[in-house]
């Protein structure tokens, strides 16, 4: 499975410029769309969401792309999910830290396409591990993360960390910069690159967990 990443410039520039990668899944940044208003789109005054479907019937692909949505009023940290023409959905933000000017949504979604099944971790939620548990938990085979612009490394680390503890293979795709971890939680791609492309090897592995705990007794029933 190839994976594209386009981590500067906006959906509009990749078009013009660099379509034609022949890729499976094509991420972008918050950078490509900027700012979505709900209404606006409804009106037929913009057309950001069909451009993002467009592409993806050029590219007879999936196309994961960041953007801040509009709400009336409501803005949220957002991305967009569409697949050869169709949108398959948009994912918000789950958490949100310290307050500030984009609000939370609700819930975390995996999205099923051709190429499998995909987790989407918008922003910041990548702070939150439960979010990547959940998404393993419910059978997504790879996750995806569209960040802003990461800080230090601490983005890297919890990727690699989190792909280790869950068994499910990340990408992040933030401004100027890609990377993806595998299940062993090493670093298998990392470039600043525009766009930048890399190969991905389908990995699931299960293994039988078992604990003590105390309580939980259920008295056995008799007569029966």
């Amino acid at each position: 499975m190839r994976i594209g990443f386009v981590t500067r410039g906006t959906l509009d520039e990749y078009a013009q410029n660099f379509s034609g990668g022949k890729t499976d899944i094509l991420l972008f940044s918050f950078q490509a769309l900027g700012e979505v208003s709900y209404e606006r789109e409804l009106k037929g005054e913009t057309s950001l969401f069909e451009d993002v479907a467009l592409l993806s019937r050029e590219e007879q692909n999936v196309v994961v792309c960041g953007c801040f949505t509009d709400a009336r009023g409501i803005r949220r940290k957002s991305v967009v999910v569409a697949e050869k023409g169709k949108i398959l959905g948009v994912s918000d933000m789950a958490f949100c830290i310290d307050g500030g000017e984009y609000r939370c949504g609700a819930g975390v979604k995996i999205f099923e396409t051709g190429v499998g099944k995909l987790g989407v971790i918008v922003a910041e939620d990548l702070f939150f591990p439960r979010v990547t548990e959940t998404l393993s938990v419910c059978g997504a085979e790879l996750a995806l993360c569209i960040f802003e612009q990461p800080e230090g490394g601490l983005e890297q680390t919890l990727m690699r960390a989190q792909a280790y503890f869950y068994g499910v293979p990340m990408c992040i795709c933030a401004y100027g910069f890609a990377e993806a971890a595998d299940i062993g939680g090493k670093l298998k791609f990392a470039s600043p690159k525009n766009p930048c492309f890399y190969d991905f090897e389908r990995e699931q592995e299960y293994h039988l967990i078992e604990t003590r705990q105390r309580g939980l007794f259920r008295k056995k029933k008799s007569g029966f």
